[in-house]
């Protein structure tokens, strides 16, 4: 189509024209290569206003259009802005009604947290703020992956390129499971959900009612040389049958992580809005890692196009019960002469070199992962170079936290704050309670002054 710009593997280089291919065709099993179809960064301009003004257009997915490659798309079609945002504004209509709630995607509140400060030990100061994603679609972050996914597939089948609505299919422990289901119940169309056995009963139900095709995954004896999740296995296979990669993870669906780039661009137009400067830090809870590259995404691309003077400093928070990135990461300071002083072309250098030789980093957890947190403990970050590219380049780090810290984050926000989010979407706030008590400098008591964001991304499911 004239005047598309094209995507490109991070791992293997290859460009891709068609905007019906959701991963790198050029991926095979054991050629060891992350490969990641990535659409190009976003050209701007940045969308004028803030989110949340009355006189603004509160759906993400329309106020942010412009830095999307499905708009691109639709506009090197010919469908034109106008029809493009019916299509949007359609689907968000019926996301409403079937979440049973009041709306479909607005912005999700940017809120201070003293109190929750206070109680965490921050130095005096020290400006917590809260991006709360429990009120969200579905109660979660995960829908955001999804609603961008599923506006693509809309639009294929709009302009003729899609027929017969292929099953959709994810691999999930509950949030992703429930964001799909929502969103695909929206658009009437099939899918089919990978869950483990021990899937919360609520989130089970609540499946049902939404007409998901749900299996349940349990893990097979280690006879039977099956290596990883093995809902994430199933899925895999569901893929090759033919099934649409409706999954959060950027290597099976890279416009998942388009979607989710709406949560960096809300947070950077709410600073802004609110007259605050740029965080110095951000700390993300990391099981698959999409909600982390989407998050930098978005804000490298608000930093890029003037909205944001620079991006905080990364802290991806994992738990001990199974770390994957933070094993990955520690394997990549190894091999650099001096990891606190990295250039931009030795990151850049650093970064191509793993992609083509990933199992030096990144390979599924040994064990079966436990935790409190129990949406992070996926057995690998698919999403890893991406997340590491954000920690490197912002001067960040990646820890694991124990589950003392996890519990004690859980309770300290219930206490602390009104946000009613589980373990794994209070885990990010974990990792800010492991920097106050190990006096990591700039947070512990010697600090002061800073200005910290933690995600809180997954509501209770009762």
């Amino acid at each position: 189509m004239t005047g598309l710009p094209v995507r490109h593997c991070s791992g293997c280089a290859a460009v891709v024209a068609d905007p019906k291919v959701f991963a790198c065709p050029h991926a095979h099993p054991g050629d060891d290569i992350d490969h990641v179809l990535v659409s190009p960064e976003p050209s701007g301009p940045w969308p004028d206003g803030a989110p949340g003004d009355p006189a603004d257009e509160a759906n993400p997915f329309v106020r942010y259009r412009q830095l999307s490659w499905t708009w691109a798309l639709a506009q090197a079609a010919g469908l034109g802005d106008d029809r493009y945002v019916q299509l949007v504004a359609a689907l968000d209509d019926d996301v409403a009604t079937i979440d049973r709630r009041d709306h479909g995607f607005v912005a999700s509140p940017l809120r201070s947290e003293p109190a929750l400060a206070k109680a965490l030990g921050l130095p005096t100061g020290t400006t917590l703020l809260a991006k709360d994603e429990t009120g969200n679609v579905s109660g979660s972050h995960k829908a955001r992956h999804l609603m961008g996914l599923m506006i693509h597939l809309l639009l294929l089948e709009r302009l003729g390129l899609l027929r017969n609505r292929p099953h959709l299919a994810i691999a999930s422990c509950g949030n992703a499971a429930l964001g799909a289901a929502v969103v695909a119940a929206a658009a009437n169309w099939p899918l089919q959900v990978f869950v483990p056995p021990e899937a919360n009963p609520a989130v089970l139900h609540r499946l049902g009612n939404l007409e998901a095709q749900v299996e349940l995954c349990a893990r097979r004896a280690s006879q039977a040389g099956e290596a990883g999740d093995p809902c994430y296995l199933r899925f895999r296979a569901a893929v090759r049958a033919g099934a649409i990669p409706f999954a959060t993870q950027g290597p099976e669906n890279g416009l998942a992580i388009d979607g989710g780039a709406t949560l960096g661009y809300e947070l950077a137009d709410q600073l802004v809005a609110e007259g605050r400067p740029a965080p110095d830090r951000l700390y993300v809870q990391v099981g698959g890692g999409a909600l982390a590259a989407a998050t930098v995404a978005g804000l490298r691309t608000a930093v890029r196009l003037g909205r944001l003077d620079r991006q905080p400093r990364l802290v991806a928070v994992q738990t001990t019960g199974a770390f994957p990135l933070v094993r990955a990461y520690e394997r990549a300071l190894v091999r650099l002469p001096h990891p606190m002083a990295l250039s931009e072309p030795e990151i850049s250098s650093l970064l191509s070199r793993l992609a083509r030789r990933r199992s030096e980093v990144m390979w599924p957890w040994e064990e079966q992962p436990r935790s409190l947190a129990t949406g992070i403990l996926d057995d690998e970050t698919y999403d890893w170079r991406a997340v590491l590219e954000g920690i490197l380049r912002s001067r960040g780090r990646a820890v694991a936290v124990g589950e003392p810290e996890i519990a004690q984050a859980h309770r300290l926000v219930h206490e602390h704050t009104r946000t009613d989010a589980d373990p794994t979407g209070t885990a990010g706030v974990a990792g800010l309670l492991s920097e106050v008590n190990t006096d990591t400098p700039g947070i512990g008591p010697g600090g002061s002054g800073q200005v910290v964001v933690v995600l809180l991304t997954g509501v209770t499911r009762r």
